[in-house]
Formats: structure tokens, C-alpha cells, sequence
């Protein structure tokens, strides 16, 4: 009770002793013209710790509502190109009229605006934050700091938007932080050495030096180290052992020197982690060791390389990465990463499906386990290089290797609709496969005039080969009506396979600047694609265990394409208009041929195509984006062979050399505001895609129920999504704050399907309202509670069926750094699914919990954590497909108790951040 009353007398102190106030205004320039978007804030006198803040609005007003202690307050006005304004108020009731600011007149004044500490800057292109106004815990990373941030949103898997569109890569002092994977940025780097947080459209080196418009709906999060913590490390390590054998081993370790960094990170765990996120709560336990969509099973890639082999189970992980990064004269720069991963992925998979046929239905019911070993190289560098101030040349090659064994065994059985058995079949596989990647982009610009004019070339190739061993054999039994077996086929197999993928492209850019808002763009863009597929098939004799070659089931086949696309195109660009529209011809040549059957394909597609963009920026926080474009997808090569797969004998696939390319034209919109006044966000969005000629399967399933697939082409398809979000943030008082973001997203879909001759559509649609809130005691308590709703239908002509479902899920999490060096995490996450068949759980809560408690003076961390407190976790899932039905339930994670200690250290600028004293780097 004494407790209770102690944090209630804590959280009521601050409104007692807060008084309100209200501050009015205008901004306008010297002429009385308004400034919209200009930061407006105010700091207290005795710490200049910032109090609240706001943006003026389109006709320059502003109003500034709050509440403080301090009876006096500085009031800054900033605004890019203008001297800043100041002044000291009292906290009251404040009409300051009209303010006109003054240009800045030389260097020194644009140097101390930028040396101002306002919360917000907006720009014309870019949305600046000031990582020391917005206020966090100790120690904490730049995760929590952008969780502050107004229109920053971080889901529970760590996936960032800002403004409601997605943030694709993170910089640090402009440059990529350990590859291109955001997650290991927002995990790792620590508010201490933070200066800016800079939000910019997503761009290639070539629109970065040109100036040309980026990818508006992929955003970049650019940070900014303080120029004196721009010297210095910091190392974190953990080491941690529980029960039922559970391990963590993981550290990483940063030093900047200058434009040096050169950076570390090793990890070892079962326990279904990266082992890179270093959460301080839960380490490498919390959201990120499971999905909270359909599976608990926790897969991960770094990098675009995928370390939970997606197919769920149990894995074990030994990581080590290595980064350097540094610049020297002509802005030289030279980015390298080398990344190591050995994965053990153990799983065991048990899958009902409902087969569905024009005139009938049958039920496949199949147990299999699996064990896959597999090990990982990869190395990227980028190079870039200005040998003058308008020219720049960059390369980034990156190669990878990959080693990997499975084994596998799987028994599965067929049965009618009355539960009469049809036939059942065991296989087992082992495979060895070794994969080889080789990747280059070579970029060459030069810019020209003093409109932005430009010339750019661009190379890229990508080289790809596989070779694969598969020992297969299978043993099928089909039945009788009375229940016997009637007959056996036993494939006894060696497959021998080989892959080759070249592909090479040449694309060339020019820009002409017409006017000072109107360019000519000409592009010419040439690939060239050639691919090898090896498919050598040898059967087993059952005597004398001699192997021989099966004609009808191998192929050499060999596929060739050409792609010419020039286009020309008029782009307009003013400060609130943006517009381009090209367009040209698309000119598709694609060649096949199979040596095994002779056959060989010759076919040559002309397309027009268009891609046209528009957006419209009604103010630095509100715009419209509008896109069209279409283009052609390839049918993969496993597609187009005209030969047969066998190594599943319940269905048996083959290709087709005379599928034609997809033609798919994709619309797509957003509209997003966030109104600085009232903290308020809103953002939504609508798209879809049309397709001609999509590549769909034809099925046939004969009377002993086995399947065969080949595939063609149709018109007709469709899918169409939508939805938006809105959030809001209210600052009860300086210490306690609450965000509020509810959202919807829908989805319609149109596919087509053909079986046993009889073609079917599905229509389909899907609505999924959600709702998160986050409650901040500063320095004391974080929950967040989150519920998301998923509604389900779907249509299907087959047999004039339906389906409706709803799928839950609920999740809250508490985190509590009160007492004092002590951190408590308590994770729950709560799901059920509407559709899941009654042998399989349907629901389950999942629930992680941990306590820490701070030594060595916060350095070190001694925690004790728990996965899966309520011992629960399962992996259930229902897939519905155009003629099936499929619940599938995994092997997963189960409860365990762990003991870990974390031990940082770091030095920035000559100083120890944790050391009073002081010290010398």
C-alpha cells in the first residue's frame, strides 16, 4: 500500500504544482508574407529543457498550449533561411501578434540556426528532429527515441513509418550501418550519440547527387552523430544459459573516428534469434522471437538473408559480421560488410488438407519432420568517388555462397470424403545444395547547366548458380475398395540438378532542363536474362542398386531474354506541384528451348507502357501522391519446362514453354497530414493491379487421387487494397504522455483456377481494424496495449462454397524501470483463429517476462527471463487456397528459463558517459 500511494503522490506532484498556458501568434517574413511550417517552442530558463512545441500552420499562426512549473519561458521561433527569434514570456496567456522574422544576412547566421535546438525543422525535403528534445530513459537506443518522435510510428517487429509510409533503409552520417538491414541501427546505436533525426524520400546515388525526385512512398532515416561523440566505441555484450539446454552468446562493438566506423557483431543462441537485436528488457527473447501474425516460430533474415530457413521449427544460429566504413579527400567513400551465418533448423510439420474438385472432395492428411544445415558467406562493398563537383562514380559489387544438407521424411495419406483410404505414400530426401551469387551495380553521373540537367549510366549484372543432389525415394500404395492394396510404385531416385541464371542490364538517363520548373527526361534501358536449367534424373535399379538415366523425367533446358525499353518523359517541379508522365515501348523477346524433347519456342511481345506520378504538397505536412504505371512479369523457368516433377508423387508438375509474360498495371495513392498543433496524424492509402495473361495452374486429379499441375495463361485477375491510420498523442503533464493509433487495412482479390478441366473463380476480401496505445510514465513505466481484428470472405465457384472467418489478436506489453537499477518486461500476446480445424489449437496466449537489475554502475545488467510463462506456444495456421483447405500446425519454441548478464561499455569524445570523472579517449 505504502508502495501505491508513493506512485500516486509521484504522478499528482507534477499536476499540483503545473499552471497552464496559452501562446498565440503569426509568422511572416519582412514583407508580412506568412511562413508556414515554421518550429515554434518553448524551453524553461533554469535546464533549457524543452516544454512543448508546434508548427505553424499554412497562414503562419500558431498556438502553443501547455503546462509548467516555471513561472518564466523562453520562446524560440526558427525557420530556414531567417534569423531565429527569441524572447522570454511568462507562463500565461500570451498573444503575441504578428512576428515578422529577419533574413539571415551571412554564413555566421545560417550557422547558428543551425545550431538552435528546435524540436522540429521542416525543410522542402527533408523532417528534422533534435534527438535531445524528446525526452527518453537513460541508456536508451534510438528505437525508443523514434517511438517519441510525432508521426514515427514502431510495430512490435520493429518496422518503422513515418507519416505512415514505410522506412526502407537507416544511414548513419549518411552512410549504411552494418548493411541494409534497419534493424540492427534502431536496436543498437544509443540516444547518447544522436544529434539529428533526419527523414528523407528514399533515393538512388544518382537522385542523391542530382537532385532528381526519389521514391516519395519508401522513406530514409539519416542520423546524425554529435560532432564531439563522433570519436569513440561502445561494446555490448550478453551471455546467457537456461533450461532444457537454452544458450544466447551475442555482442557487438562500434568505434567512430571521425568518417571511420568500423564495427563488429558475433551472436550464438538456440533460442530462435538473430541475436543482434539488443533489447534491453528482454535481449534477444522479446518480439522479435516470434511472428504475431499466423506463427510463433521466430524466423529472421539479415540483410535479405533468410536465418529461420521460413519454415519454422527450432533453429540454431552462430552469426559473426564484420562492417568498415570510412571517407577521404574528393569525397571518396568505401562501405564494406562480410556476414557469416551457420543455421540448424530442426521442425516437424502435421498438415490436414480438403482437396476440392468440381464433382467431389477428398482429404490428404500427412506427418513429416526435418532437419536442415546450412552455411552462409556474404560480402558487399560500395564504392563511391567524386573527382570533381559534378561528377560522380559509384560500384557496388557483393558475392555470396551458401552450403546447405537437409533431410527429410514425410508419410501422408489420401482419403474420400466417407473416410474410405485412396492411397497413402512415404518419401524420404537428402539434399546437398550449394548456391554461388554474384551482384554489381556500376553508376556513372554528370551533371550539366545550373538547372539540374544531368546524364546518367548505370550497370548492372547479377550471376546466380545452383547445383543441388537429391537422394529420393518414395513408396505409394493405392487401394483397393475393400481395402487392400491393389498397387505399389516405388520411385528410387537420384536427381541431379543444376541452375545457371545471367542476367546483364544497361540503362542510360538524360535530363534537360526547359524552364526552371520543366525537364525532358530520356531514358533507353536494355536486358539481356539467360538461363540454364539441368535436370538430370536417374532411377535406381532395386537389384543391383545400379542407376540409369530417365529421359522422359530429365531436361536441359535453356531460356534467353531480351528486353528494350526506351522512354520519354516531362517531369514538372515546384515547391507544393510534382508531376511526370512517360512513357515508350517495351519490347520483349523470349527464346526456349528443351535438348531432351527437341522443342524449342520463339515468341516476341511489343507493349506500350506508361508510368506517371503526381503529388501535391499542400503544406510541409499535407500531400496527395498519385501513381500509374504497368509492366511485364516473366513466367519462372520451373514454369515454362516442358518436362515433369516427380519427387512429389501425389503431384506431379510440368511445365509449359508457351506461357507468356504477365502484363500488370498498378495504381496506387495516399494522403497523408499531420497536424503539429493538436498532435495528430492521419494517413491512408488506396491501390490495385490489373493482370492479362497471369501465369495460373491447371490441375487434374485422377481417380487414384493424384495430382497433375501444369500452367496457363489468363485475363481477368485482380487484387485491390486500402486502408489508413490515424494517431494521436496527449501530454497529460511533463511527465506523463499517452498515444493513441487505431487503423483499418481491406483487401479484394480476384483469381482463377482450372480443375479437372472446369475453370473456377475466387473472389475474396479481407478487413482488419486495429487499435494500439502507448502510456509513458517518464522514466518509469511504458504500456502498450495493441488488438487487431481480421475479417475474413471468400467466394469460391467450385462448387459454389463460401467461407467466413474472424482471426483475434491481443497483445500487451508492460515495461517498468521503477525501482530504481531495476528493469521489468512482461510480454503477452494473445491469438485465435476463427477457421481452424478442431484437431488443431485454435488459440493460445504467449506470454515473456523478464526482470534486470543495473550494477557496475548501469553498465552491467543481470536479468532473469522466462519464454512462455503460461507454457502454451504452438504454431497454427489455416491456409485457403483456390481448391483446398489447409491447417497446418508446426513445431515450435517451448517454455524455457533463462539467465543472462549484459556488460556495456563505451567512450565518446574523451569520456566516459557512465563516468563522472571524466577521462581521455
Amino acid at each position: 500500500m505504502r508502495l501505491l500511494c508513493s506512485l500516486a503522490l509521484f504522478l499528482c506532484s507534477g499536476i499540483l504544482f503545473s499552471q497552464e498556458f496559452n501562446i498565440k501568434g503569426n509568422v511572416s517574413d519582412p514583407e508580412g508574407r506568412p511562413l508556414g511550417s515554421a518550429t515554434i517552442y518553448v524551453e524553461k530558463p533554469a535546464d533549457s529543457s524543452l516544454v512543448t512545441y508546434t508548427i505553424s500552420d499554412g497562414n503562419g499562426d500558431f498556438e502553443l498550449k501547455g503546462k509548467s512549473a516555471s513561472e518564466k519561458l523562453n520562446f524560440y521561433i526558427t525557420y530556414a533561411g531567417f534569423k531565429p527569434y527569441f524572447k522570454t514570456l511568462d507562463a500565461s496567456t500570451n498573444d503575441l501578434g504578428t512576428i515578422k522574422m529577419e533574413v539571415s544576412s551571412n554564413e555566421l547566421d545560417e550557422i547558428s540556426i543551425t545550431a538552435t535546438r528546435a524540436p522540429v525543422s521542416i525543410k522542402t525535403d527533408t523532417l528534422e528532429f533534435n534527438a535531445a528534445s524528446f525526452k527518453t530513459r537513460e541508456n536508451a537506443n534510438l528505437e525508443e527515441v523514434l517511438k517519441e518522435l510525432p508521426g514515427v510510428a514502431v510495430d512490435n517487429d520493429g518496422n518503422i513509418t513515418v507519416n505512415g509510409k514505410p522506412v526502407s533503409r537507416i544511414l548513419v552520417n549518411g552512410k549504411e550501418f552494418f548493411g541494409d538491414d534497419p534493424k540492427i541501427a534502431t536496436k543498437n546505436l544509443p540516444k547518447d550519440i544522436i544529434d539529428k533525426i533526419q527523414v528523407v524520400d528514399t533515393k538512388t546515388d544518382s537522385e542523391e547527387f542530382t537532385g532528381k525526385e526519389g521514391d516519395s512512398e519508401n522513406k530514409t532515416i539519416n542520423i546524425t552523430i554529435e560532432d564531439d561523440k563522433n570519436r569513440g566505441y561502445f561494446t555490448r555484450l550478453t551471455a546467457g544459459g537456461g533450461t532444457d539446454d537454452r544458450y544466447e552468446l551475442s555482442g557487438i562493438s562500434n568505434y567512430f573516428k571521425d568518417n571511420l566506423r568500423i564495427s563488429l557483431l558475433a551472436s550464438s543462441n538456440n533460442i530462435n534469434s538473430s541475436g543482434f537485436t539488443f533489447d534491453e528488457v528482454f535481449d534477444a527473447m522479446g518480439r522479435n522471437a516470434y511472428s504475431i501474425s499466423t506463427n510463433s516460430n521466430g524466423n529472421f533474415s539479415i540483410n535479405g538473408v533468410n536465418y529461420g530457413n521460413n519454415g519454422g521449427g527450432i533453429t540454431e544460429v552462430d552469426n559473426l559480421g564484420l562492417s568498415f566504413v570510412n571517407e577521404w579527400a574528393n569525397k571518396t567513400e568505401l562501405a564494406t560488410n562480410y556476414f557469416y551465418n551457420h543455421a540448424d533448423n530442426r521442425n516437424e510439420t502435421q498438415i490436414e488438407r480438403e482437396n476440392i474438385l468440381p464433382d467431389r472432395r477428398f482429404f490428404v492428411n500427412s506427418n513429416s519432420s526435418s532437419t536442415r544445415l546450412n552455411d552462409n558467406h556474404r560480402f558487399s562493398t560500395s564504392f563511391e568517388t567524386q573527382p570533381d563537383t559534378l561528377t560522380r562514380i559509384s560500384v557496388r559489387p557483393s558475392f555470396s555462397t551458401s552450403k546447405g544438407m537437409s533431410f527429410s521424411d514425410q508419410f501422408s495419406e489420401s482419403t474420400e470424403a466417407n473416410g474410405d483410404l485412396i492411397n497413402n505414400a512415404l518419401t524420404q530426401t537428402e539434399s546437398d545444395v550449394y548456391n554461388v551469387n554474384f551482384r554489381n551495380q556500376l553508376y556513372f553521373t554528370r551533371k550539366f547547366g545550373k538547372k539540374g540537367g544531368f546524364v546518367s549510366v548505370w550497370l548492372e549484372n547479377n550471376n546466380q548458380y545452383q547445383d543441388q543432389e537429391d537422394l529420393f525415394y518414395s513408396e505409394r500404395n493405392v487401394y483397393a475398395d475393400d481395402g487392400s492394396v491393389e498397387e505399389v510404385f516405388i520411385q528410387d531416385q537420384l536427381v541431379d540438378e543444376s541452375t545457371k541464371n545471367d542476367e546483364y542490364s544497361i540503362n542510360s538517363s538524360f535530363r534537360l532542363p526547359i524552364s526552371d520548373q520543366w525537364d525532358l527526361d530520356l531514358e533507353m534501358g536494355y536486358d539481356r536474362e539467360k538461363a540454364r536449367n539441368e535436370r538430370l534424373v536417374y532411377n535406381t535399379d532395386e537389384l543391383d542398386g545400379d542407376r540409369t538415366l530417365d529421359n522422359d523425367l530429365s531436361n536441359d533446358f535453356r531460356s534467353k531474354m531480351y528486353n528494350l525499353k526506351p522512354s520519354l518523359g516531362v517531369v514538372y517541379n515546384n515547391d507544393t506541384l510534382r508531376f511526370g508522365i512517360s512513357g515508350g515501348l517495351l519490347h520483349t523477346r523470349l527464346q526456349n528451348v528443351d535438348l531432351f524433347s527437341e522443342t524449342e519456342i520463339d515468341n516476341t511481345y511489343n507493349n506500350m507502357f506508361v508510368d506517371a506520378h503526381f503529388s501535391y504538397r499542400f503544406t510541409r505536412s499535407k500531400s496527395l501522391y498519385l501513381n500509374v504505371r504497368n509492366n511485364r512479369n516473366m513466367p519462372q523457368i520451373s514454369q515454362l519446362q516442358p518436362v515433369s516433377n516427380t519427387t512429389n508423387p501425389l503431384n506431379i508438375i510440368t511445365g509449359n514453354p508457351n506461357l507468356n509474360p504477365a502484363l500488370t498495371t498498378n495504381a496506387y495513392m495516399n494522403f497523408n497530414n499531420y497536424d503539429w498543433q493538436n498532435r495528430t496524424g492521419f494517413y491512408t492509402y488506396l491501390g490495385g493491379a490489373w493482370i492479362q495473361d497471369e501465369v495460373v495452374p491447371i490441375t487434374t486429379t485422377d481417380d487414384d487421387l493424384v495430382r497433375s499441375t501444369t500452367y496457363t495463361n489468363v485475363d481477368g485477375t485482380y487484387r485491390f487494397f486500402g486502408g489508413g491510420n490515424f494517431d494521436k498523442r496527449f501530454e497529460i503533464d511533463s511527465l506523463q504522455t499517452i498515444k493513441v493509433e487505431p487503423g483499418m487495412g481491406a483487401n479484394l482479390n480476384k483469381r482463377i483456377g482450372f480443375s479437372n478441366g472446369t475453370r473456377f473463380d475466387v473472389k475474396s476480401y479481407s478487413i482488419s481494424p486495429n487499435i494500439s496505445v502507448q502510456y509513458d510514465i517518464k522514466d518509469m513505466l511504458t504500456l502498450e496495449p495493441s488488438y487487431q481484428m481480421n475479417i475474413n470472405h471468400a467466394d469460391y465457384s467450385l462448387n459454389n462454397r463460401e467461407e467466413d472467418f474472424v482471426n483475434h489478436t491481443l497483445s500487451f506489453q508492460a515495461t517498468s524501470y521503477w525501482p530504481n537499477n531495476f528493469i521489468i518486461g512482461s510480454d503477452m500476446s494473445y491469438q485465435k483463429f476463427g477457421n481452424v480445424a478442431s484437431q488443431f489449437d485454435n488459440s493460445f496466449l504467449l506470454w515473456n517476462a523478464s526482470l534486470g537489475y543495473k550494477l557496475l554502475g548501469d553498465d552491467g545488467i543481470l536479468k532473469v527471463k522466462v519464454f512462455d510463462i503460461l507454457d502454451e506456444n504452438v504454431s497454427t495456421r489455416r491456409i485457403t487456397g483456390d481448391d483446398f483447405i489447409q491447417d497446418t500446425q508446426e513445431l515450435v519454441l517451448e517454455q524455457y528459463f533463462m539467465f543472462t548478464f549484459t556488460w556495456k561499455f563505451s567512450k565518446f569524445g574523451g569520456k566516459d558517459p557512465n563516468d563522472r570523472k571524466g577521462g581521455f579517449f
